[in-house]
Formats: structure tokens, sequence, C-alpha cells
């Protein structure tokens, strides 16, 4: 987005290409009436907008911040020229975690060009990041994956004003509480002296720097391992910071090294699609006894509980999850970010691509008719959700048990037979 847009996104999320600490969430909501100002002191802001509502908005704005610690002087230069960014709504709405089939997904994380040039960067940047491996036990194949997700190792950070990004998205409303959030710890940074108001750019979600953390994240968990008193997670020169930063946000979320995110595995003939759960957790050598394999035809080894994530249902691949791939979960929970970084990393390790084929035939459905399922599920009584055509783990919950109680196979994937199953209701 996305942090992993990090712990804070990871809450409103259900998950970078902007992923970041943290692409956005997913309420819809009207954009809101302008807010009346809350005290700033009367003073008049220039601004460069020509939506009258959104300069509004900022004035209201400008005494909730200034009552929250940011000084006149800080917020008056932060937001000199800023203007409702259209372009941002626009990528709010077409989040490609949720937008593109996983297989598309998966074809653009792991590339060859993006395993070429990932080698290189561990290859350009061993010492930093061994140290940081040594440091945080979190290998840094792992670190280098979020890198090349979050930013193309740093070639694409985003050049959008982060004040300007946050502001657009806390005026908008969808995420107003937020995003208003965001831009209060951006003006923080910005007070801290950490970053200039020039350098402070990232990507249209408010993620900054070469991986990608929103302002919460970066105040609670960015790291200076450079040691010069700055945590410069935007360095043209020296990614240091950030990719510590990176490693320290995913081992406080409790990063296990030598555990793996998850391992491709096959399925026997006449499994259990029920047993395909989050909820269910079994450790390998029992998942091996009902059997499961992995690709060589042997038990997983006993690297702790995990479960069966099957991301395409009942056809592509099929994965044993561990606690780990939780962990990359709180840098964005989009099940294809997920995949993607550790994917990507087992590819930056020496490990072989994804084997199962994908159903790249499958004509998927298309966002009105992902809503018009979500409405079936919600009047037949098993969705209890928003309806906003985004399938995420509610909705993918509730097809299983539709599919379940017709007899089908408890894939809990959104075809076009499972909208036709629905419609014939």
């Amino acid at each position: 987005m996305g942090f992993a847009i990090k712990t804070a996104i990871a809450a409103v999320l259900v998950g970078s290409f902007c992923s970041g600490a943290f692409a956005a969430g997913l309420e819809r909501a009207l954009r809101p009436l302008p807010r009346p100002d809350a005290g700033a002191g009367g003073a008049v802001i220039e601004q460069a907008s020509a939506n009258q509502a959104f300069d509004r908005w900022i004035a209201g704005f400008r005494g909730r911040a200034l009552n929250q610690g940011i000084s006149p002087k800080v917020f008056d230069a932060a937001f000199k020229g800023i203007k409702y960014n259209t372009d941002v709504i626009q990528k709010d709405r077409n989040q490609s975690e949720y937008t593109r089939q996983i297989w598309d997904y998966l074809d653009s994380a792991a590339s060859p060009m993006r395993i070429k040039n990932g080698q290189a960067a561990l290859k350009k940047y061993r010492r930093q990041l061994d140290a940081i491996e040594r440091t945080y036990g979190v290998e840094k194949e792992v670190v280098a994956a979020v890198w090349g997700l979050e930013s193309a190792y740093g070639e694409f950070r985003g050049n959008i004003p982060t004040i300007e990004a946050l502001a657009t998205l806390a005026y908008d409303g969808r995420r107003g509480k937020f995003f208003e959030g965001q831009l209060v710890d951006a003006l923080k940074i910005l007070q801290a002296g950490d970053v200039s108001v020039r350098r402070m750019t990232g990507s249209w979600a408010g993620a900054m720097g070469h991986t990608q953390f929103i302002p919460s994240s970066y105040l609670a968990y960015a790291v200076d391992f450079t040691g010069d008193g700055r945590r410069d997670i935007w360095d043209d020169k020296d990614p240091s910071d950030a990719l510590a930063s990176t490693a320290a946000y995913l081992a406080r979320f409790g990063w296990v090294k030598g555990m793996p995110w998850g391992v491709e595995v096959q399925l026997p003939r006449g499994f259990d699609y029920g047993l395909s759960s989050r909820k269910i957790q079994k450790m390998p050598s029992d998942w091996g006894a009902l059997g499961v394999r992995d690709m060589n035809g042997r038990t997983v080894r006993d690297f702790g509980s995990a479960s069966i994530l099957l991301p395409a249902g009942s056809q592509g691949a099929a994965f044993m999850i561990f606690k780990n791939f939780a962990v990359i979960e709180r840098y964005n929970v989009a099940d294809a970010y997920v995949i993607g970084v550790g994917h990507l990393s087992d590819r930056l390790a020496g490990g072989p691509a994804i084997q199962a084929e994908w159903p790249r035939g499958y004509k998927p459905l298309s966002f009105n008719e992902k809503k018009d399922m979500q409405k079936r599920l919600v009047k037949l009584g098993f969705l209890d959700d928003k309806i906003d055509g985004i399938i995420g783990p509610n909705t993918i919950n509730a097809i299983r048990s539709f599919q379940i109680s017709r007899g089908v196979t408890p894939d809990g994937y959104p075809s076009e037979e499972l909208l036709a199953l629905l419609k014939r209701q």
C-alpha cells in the first residue's frame, strides 16, 4: 500500500502494489459535509485548491491538528499549495491486490525481472542486510521481498506529497477518521525534523520510503540503524534505515526465523475442502496423515501449527501456511500480497516457482457481479457484512457455508457457477 499500511492499516484493510505498510481499507461512505472549525485561532491559510469545500475542511482540520500539539508554523508550511488530488481517490478504489486475479498478481510479484533485481540488491547490500538479519532475526530475503514489492527495491517509492495524499483521503471520508489520524502523525514527523516537507513523498495512500511505512507505523516502529540520529526511510543512497525498520516491524509481530511463511502442497483425491480454513490448524505431520504432501511427495516438517489456504479455490495452487504468514499480513492483509512477499522471498533464496497450474482460462466475476453475489449471500443469511464487491475473508467464509449447505465443493471461490447457483435460490 504496504507499513505494510501497517499495523493500523492492516486493521482497516482486508489487503501493494501501493500496499504499503498498508494499503487502504475497504469501507465505503458518502463524502462528509465540511466540518466546523475546531478553533484554529482564526488564521487564514493560502490554498491552491479550487475545491472550496476541501479548503473549508482544511481550515477545520487545522484547529484539530493544533489541539493535538502541531504548531501553526509547521501546519501552514505543510499545507502550502495542497490541493484535492482526484488521482489518489481513483487509486484508492482500484487496489491491485483485490482487482487482479491472483495468478496475474503473482506473475508480477515474482517476475523474472523482480527476482533478478532482488538478487542484485541482496548482493549490493549484503553487509547491511546480514547485519539486519542478525539484529532482528528476520531473513534478509524476506526483508528484500517486502522492499521489492513495495517499491521495486527503491526505484518506485512514489512522488505524491504525503500531506496532500492523506488530506485528500481524510476529506473524502471513506476512511476519514483513520486517514486524519495518519495526517496528524505525518505532521508530527515534520515537526520532529525527521524529514522536510519537500522530501516527504510517497504513495497515494500516504505510505513512505523504500518499504512504504504509513506515518503511525513510522512513529511506532522505524529505527535509526545507521546511528546518524535520524530514522531516514527516504534516503536515496542508503536504504539501511528503511530495511531495518521493516525487519523490526516483522520481528515486533512475532516473526519466527527458520519457519516458512507457507509451503506449496498437494492435496489428496477426495480432500475435504471444508478443512481449508484459517480457523483449522494442525501440525504438518497431522496434515500428512490426511494425505497432504509437499510438491516432492513428502510430509512437511513440523515447523508449527498450520492451515490450508486455497487462493484460487479447488483449482490452482494450495499452500500450507504458518505463523509467519500472519506476520506478513500485519504489513498488508491481502492474501495475494502475503503470498507475493513469501513466494518472492523463496525465489530470492533459490527456491522453485509455484508448480501448480492456475485456472488462467477462468472468467472472473465483475465488480458488480461480486456485489450481486454478496447481496444474495446476505439475503440468504450467510453473510453479515458490508456489500462492497471485495472478496475478503468474511465473504469467502460465507461462500463456503453456502456451498456446504447446497452440497457442492466448499472451496470458497467466487465463480460464475457459484453466482448462477445463488440466482436459482
